[in-house]
């Protein structure tokens, strides 16, 4: 089989153009793993499958099983189509930049009557952010002086009625009171400056305002002004470090080594540098283009605000950046700011050199893991791994869950949960068979991507169970492992097969640790799920059974009798006179005694 795809591909290959654009690679499953650009789309395609190539490489190229291409008329083209695709398809192999939710921004609301609020999700179109700020302290405190300072809205819902704030200046009172629209946008202005390092117009404004007030005796309004200077003055201060030059600007630099890339980007605010951020990433393409796609990606997915200067190594194509980043593009070719890029390089460089261990360990535990686990089953690598376990009490509340692992790694996006329908009692096969069948149909239904493996906890019995729904009611042909334990409860062997044989595995060996990850994740999902079930349905009691008793009234019934025992003593009467209508009362009357009656 893998004969022919090599064979298919080959002759695909023939008829590749030598144009720039873009390919999609995509696996057994008919998925996309990888998206790509060249100049030359041929000798591009054809450098994948010729030579000898690193083993991150060699594994994409593994996997793939066809390939498809998009010619476009330019490499700038192709760059915007690459990040297009990348952002749709979401490959395995591309990088896929996360939200950095550890840094707090400040945000004026885009509102009829706006807000100033501390905020870590950016969300385009919403409002205007400022920041990234380096901890959630800094900017609190500069929310609270901006506050004080200015009259913005503070409350989520408009009232009815004017506040505390509008009588202590902080506030102009939109709930009550027209105000002028243009005193929001004079506002935001000034904010915008005061944020962006520019704090002197802010500081002659409450200057003149302390010496007005101090005119006209108002000592005390004139030393609120004063500390508010004051304040101003120690907040820039203790964040000017290293520059006197305020512009907003994150500066890029890179190093390569061993088909492995780490891009740097320092994050220069008000004259700071408060941040910076590094990211790994493998070589699939050159160096100079897996910076242009992760440059494109990292602010046109909006995880980061755009600045007004990007610094770039001055060997990059300028125009190229340009063209998915809408910004003053910068190359400094000496003094201060070349000084900052070549650092970002030697930060860069030096990341490299200290991820290469944790990489090579974390690989050993998961890609190589699975590649061993695939060799002693005899089976192609398995990618993706589903495993089932069942949980219940005597067959009271029986549940199932199901955990998926791609790469060897949790994808707790694919977790599923599953109670039990069509199965009585404690019977652990029935079960397995019932959730194993809902979960593959729906994959056909949906066409979703079927797993190269599934894992159940349990043996013989329960993996010939799934193989029989798999094989003779959907169709499928996917091959079912089961994990023994030993009297510890501790996983003890890995069977194969409907014989349900013995794969040898090393007991310290990484792909039987990651085994018995994949039978404790599972086993704890499912008996989360069970005692979730469990305490739902033992929170029931003859209360929630009678119409027209709620939430509340079940709380103030408890409230006023203090147990169920106490209510099924009480008359009618005294059940009206915690609250409940006639009728309610009456119809509780009869279930409690009802109820009382069938347990006697």
């Amino acid at each position: 089989m893998v004969e022919q795809y090599q064979a298919n591909i080959k002759q695909k290959l023939t008829v590749v153009p030598m144009e720039p654009g873009c390919y999609l690679m995509k696996d057994r499953n008919n998925q996309i793993i990888y998206v790509g650009k060249a100049k030359k789309l041929r000798n591009r395609l054809r450098s994948y499958f010729t030579g000898a190539h690193d083993a991150k490489t060699t594994r994409l190229v593994g996997e793939i099983r066809n390939f498809e291409y998009i010619v476009t008329s330019s490499e700038t083209e192709s760059l915007l189509l690459e990040l297009n695709l990348i952002k749709q398809y979401q490959p395995r192999y591309n990088i896929l930049l996360k939200d950095d939710k550890s840094y707090p921004f400040i945000k004026i609301t885009k509102e009829k009557h706006p807000k100033l609020i501390v905020t870590r999700t950016v969300k385009k179109g919403s409002g205007k952010y400022f920041g990234p700020y380096p901890n959630a302290y800094s900017a609190q405190e500069t929310k609270k002086l901006l506050d004080r300072i200015y009259p913005f809205r503070k409350c989520d819902k408009m009232p009815d009625k004017l506040c505390l704030y509008y009588h202590i200046g902080q506030c102009m009172g939109p709930c009550v009171y027209p105000v002028d629209l243009n005193k929001y946008a004079e506002m935001t202005k000034e904010i915008t400056d005061f944020l962006n390092g520019e704090d002197k117009t802010i500081m002659r404004n409450l200057e003149h305002k302390m010496q007005a007030a101090s005119e006209d005796l108002d000592f005390e309004q004139a030393k609120e002004y004063r500390d508010l200077i004051q304040h101003i003055q120690n907040l820039t201060k203790k964040q000017k470090i290293t520059s006197t030059d305020n512009t907003v600007r994150d500066i890029f630099g890179y190093s390569v080594s061993k088909g492995w890339m780490c891009i740097q980007v320092f994050f220069i605010r008000q004259g700071n540098m408060i941040k910076r951020d590094a990211t790994m990433i493998p070589i699939q393409q050159t160096e100079e283009e897996e910076f242009y796609t992760f440059i494109g990606q990292f602010y046109d997915l909006n995880q980061h605000i755009l600045p007004k200067e990007v610094h770039i190594p001055k060997h990059l194509d300028s125009e190229v950046v340009q063209s998915v980043v809408d910004t003053k593009i910068v190359q400094p070719q000496k003094g201060k700011k070349k000084e900052m890029v070549d650092l970002a390089n030697h930060n860069a460089e030096l990341s490299l050199e200290n991820k290469f261990e944790l990489i090579a360990k974390d690989e050993s535990r998961t890609i190589k893991a699975i590649e061993e686990i695939g060799d002693r089953m005899g089976i192609q690598t398995p990618i993706r791994i589903e495993a089932f376990d069942n949980s219940n009490i005597q067959g009271v509340d029986p549940v199932s869950a199901m955990v998926s692992f791609v790469d060897g790694k949790p994808n707790k996006k694919g977790y599923r949960k599953y109670k039990i329908k069509s199965v009585e009692g404690p019977d652990d096969y029935k079960s397995m068979r019932e959730v194993v069948r809902r979960r593959y149909s729906r994959v056909l239904n949906e066409g979703l991507p079927l797993p190269d493996l599934i894992i159940v906890d349990g043996g013989k019995g329960h993996m010939n169970g799934v193989i029989d729904v798999l094989e003779n009611e959907l169709g499928l042909d996917i091959p079912v492992a089961g994990l023994k334990k030993n009297d510890k409860h501790q996983t003890a062997d890995l069977l194969y097969g409907k014989e349900a044989e013995l794969v040898p595995l090393k007991k310290n060996s990484q792909a039987f640790y990651l085994l018995q990850r994949i039978q404790d994740e599972v086993h704890r999902f499912a008996i989360t799920f069970h005692r979730q079930t469990r305490q739902k349905t033992g929170l029931q009691s003859v209360l929630d059974t009678v119409e027209g008793i709620g939430a509340k009234r079940k709380t103030k019934l408890l409230r006023t009798f203090g147990s169920i025992k106490k209510m099924k003593d009480a008359s009618i009467e005294e059940l009206q006179q915690s609250g409940l209508p006639l009728n309610v009362a009456k119809n509780l009357h009869d279930a409690l005694h009802d109820n009382s009656d069938k347990k006697n």
